[in-house]
Parts: structure tokens; C-alpha cells; sequence
């Protein structure tokens, strides 16, 4: 059946430095998959997280591990096996509440599973135990256990070389003897089969133990890998801090902007108001100077009459003037006129009293 995935999560991965045992190394950019495996071979589950192609996490659960939580959304645990100390960075106190239920489960059922195979050991192991405890102290084996044929067959020889007088003495050992061949052939098929399951167990783990020197072989590789991967971690971890600030810069840049949007946005807001409003006034405008046009056309219109009548004032004036001095002179002659004829009027009246 192999390893099948029974429960999953994502979360940030940490690893303890090996250096100080205090701070806490990223061993992922970016949430992971953090599942739990099991194993119905051996019996056995385990905590695998991949980045990618590279296993970040891979723990095996024992009874003695014990998950802890360090925060609301942080927990760690030690795995003596890998010399290490793990730690996951949720999103949620849910998840982590989640995970924890898991681990607490998956140990139980490792706790139960190692205690069954304990008693299944002890139970293999007592067949043979009592079978060493017997009363014939020999090796247990097919010849010791039933006898070879001269053993078999020496009852019978020993029968007949007993005197006939006696035949009730000699039906006895043989009865006897006939008991404790079956009693040891029952014995030996127990044994048999205790033997085959024995086998079977041998050749189950020897196949088990070319299987973890496969992995063995597989996790040093890894080991290697992620010794280099730590060293480059080690590299790049004095960038860490500096990643977080920025990140902290970043968010408040964000709200500062988000901020400065809503504000924006109200701004749009009026100015649309302002845009509306003035395209009203833009109209009223537009209505104001097309009566101003016609206004200054009718003005221009006035001024052109004016202007006539200005000239034709000016034309009547000048006119009126001419006839004012034609008047005058017309005045001056009759005036020079009227004084002759009152000087002839005086002759003519001089003249009539002379005569």
C-alpha cells in the first residue's frame, strides 16, 4: 500500500540553528503543504513537508515527541532522530489548533501500535520459551523431537526381546511411548509453524531493513542537500530581519497609500461635483455670452446710428451756422438798407419842407 497523505495543512517552515539553538531559520520563501503520512507496512506515520522537489520536513512520530504551542499561530517540536527542532508558522489559531489535535492523535495511535507489536514479540517469543522449559533437555529438533527410525523402532525391538510369559508389562511402554511421539509430533507442527511465521517476520524485515538502508541512503542525500541548503539559509538569514522591516515599511507604505486613495477618491468625489456644477455654470456662460454677442451687435448697431445721427447733427449744425451767418449778413445789408432809406426818407422830408 506504501505511504498515503491523511491529513494536510499550509504553514510557514523553521528550523532551529544548529549554531546558536535559539533563533529560528526559514526553511521555506513562502507557505508549504505540511502533511501527515502513514505507513501501513511498519505501522508508522510521519510529518513530510516538500518545497518543490526538496523534502523541508520529514519527521517521524514517537510516543515521547511532544507538540507545543508557542503563540497563537506558532508551534514547534523536537525530533531527536533528525537532531533538529521544527517549527510552523500558521495563518490562522484554527489551523494550529487543528494540527496540534492531529499530533496528538497520530501519537496516541504510534504509542498504541508500538505497545501491539511489543505484545506481539512477547506472544512469538513464549512458544519457544516453554518448549525449552520441557522435560527432555535436547535440541528441538525433527530427529530429537520424533526419534530417528533405529529410535523409533527400538520399543518394538525391546518388546520382543521381552520374555512372552509378560505381555501386559510390555503393551504398557509402548502405550507411553506412542503418547509422547504424538505429544512431540504436535509440538513440532506448533514449533512448525511458529518457525514459518518467524521466517516470514525474518524475510519481512529483511526486505524492511534493504528498504531503510534505501532510505538511509536517500535521507543522507538529503542530509547533504540541506546542509547545503542551510549554509546558503545561514548565507541569506542575515537578510531576514532586513526582509521583515521592508515588509513592515511595505505595509504601512500600503495603509499610507490606501489612506491617501480613499482620500483621492473623495477628492474625484467633488471635483465631479465641482466638474458638474461648472459645466452648468460653462452653460450659463455659454447662454450669457451669446446674449452679450447679440448685446455688442446690437450695440454696434446703436453706435452706427449714433454715429449717423452725430454726422447728421454735426451736417445741421454746420448748416445752421451758414444760415446764421447768411442771416447775420442778410441782417447787416438790410440794416445798411434801412439806413439809406431813413437818410432818403430825411432828404425827401428836408426836400418837402424846403419847397
Amino acid at each position: 500500500m506504501g505511504e498515503q497523505p491523511i491529513f494536510s495543512t499550509r504553514a510557514h517552515v523553521f528550523q532551529i540553528d544548529p549554531n546558536t539553538k535559539k533563533n529560528w531559520v526559514p526553511t521555506s520563501k513562502h507557505a508549504v503543504t505540511v502533511s501527515y503520512f502513514y505507513d501501513s507496512t511498519r505501522n508508522v506515520y510521519r510529518i513530510i513537508s516538500l518545497d518543490g522537489s526538496k523534502a523541508i520536513i520529514n519527521s517521524t512520530i514517537t510516543p515521547n515527541m511532544t507538540f507545543t504551542k508557542t503563540s497563537q499561530k506558532f508551534g514547534q517540536w523536537a525530533d531527536s532522530r533528525a537532531n533538529t527542532v521544527y517549527g510552523l508558522g500558521f495563518s490562522s489559531e484554527h489551523h494550529l489548533s487543528k494540527f496540534a489535535e492531529k499530533f496528538q492523535e497520530f501519537k496516541e495511535a504510534a504509542r498504541l501500535a508500538k505497545e501491539k507489536s511489543q505484545e506481539k514479540m512477547e506472544l512469538t517469543s513464549t512458544p519457544s520459551q516453554e518448549s525449552a522449559g520441557g522435560d527432555i533437555q535436547s535440541p528441538l529438533t525433527p530427529e530429537s523431537i520424533n526419534g530417528t527410525d533405529d529410535e523409533r523402532t527400538t520399543p518394538e525391538v525391546t518388546q520382543n526381546s521381552e520374555p512372552r510369559a509378560e505381555p501386559t508389562q510390555n503393551a504398557l511402554p509402548f502405550t507411553h511411548s506412542s503418547t509422547i511421539s504424538k505429544h512431540w509430533e504436535a509440538e513440532l507442527a506448533t514449533l512448525k509453524g511458529n518457525n514459518a511465521k518467524l521466517t516470514a517476520a525474518l524475510l519481512e524485515s529483511t526486505a524492511n531493513v534493504k528498504q531503510w538502508k534505501q532510505q538511509l541512503a536517500a535521507y543522507q542525500e538529503e542530509a547533504e542537500r540541506l546542509h547545503k541548503r542551510v549554509t546558503e539559509l545561514e548565507c541569506v538569514s542575515s537578510q531576514a530581519n532586513a526582509v521583515h522591516t521592508h515588509k513592515t515599511e511595505l505595509n504601512q507604505t500600503i495603509q499610507e497609500l490606501e489612506s491617501t486613495l480613499k482620500k483621492k477618491e473623495e477628492e474625484i468625489e467633488r471635483l465631479k461635483q465641482e466638474i458638474d456644477n461648472a459645466r452648468e455654470l460653462q452653460a450659463q456662460r455659454d447662454a450669457l455670452t451669446q446674449k452679450l454677442q447679440e448685446v455688442e451687435i446690437r450695440n454696434k448697431d446703436l453706435e452706427g446710428q449714433l454715429s449717423d445721427l452725430e454726422q447728421r447733427l454735426e451736417k445741421s449744425q454746420n448748416e445752421q451756422e451758414a444760415f446764421r451767418n447768411n442771416l447775420k449778413t442778410l441782417l447787416e445789408i438790410l440794416d445798411g438798407k434801412i439806413f439809406e432809406l431813413t437818410e432818403l426818407r430825411d432828404n425827401l422830408a428836408k426836400l418837402i419842407e424846403c419847397s
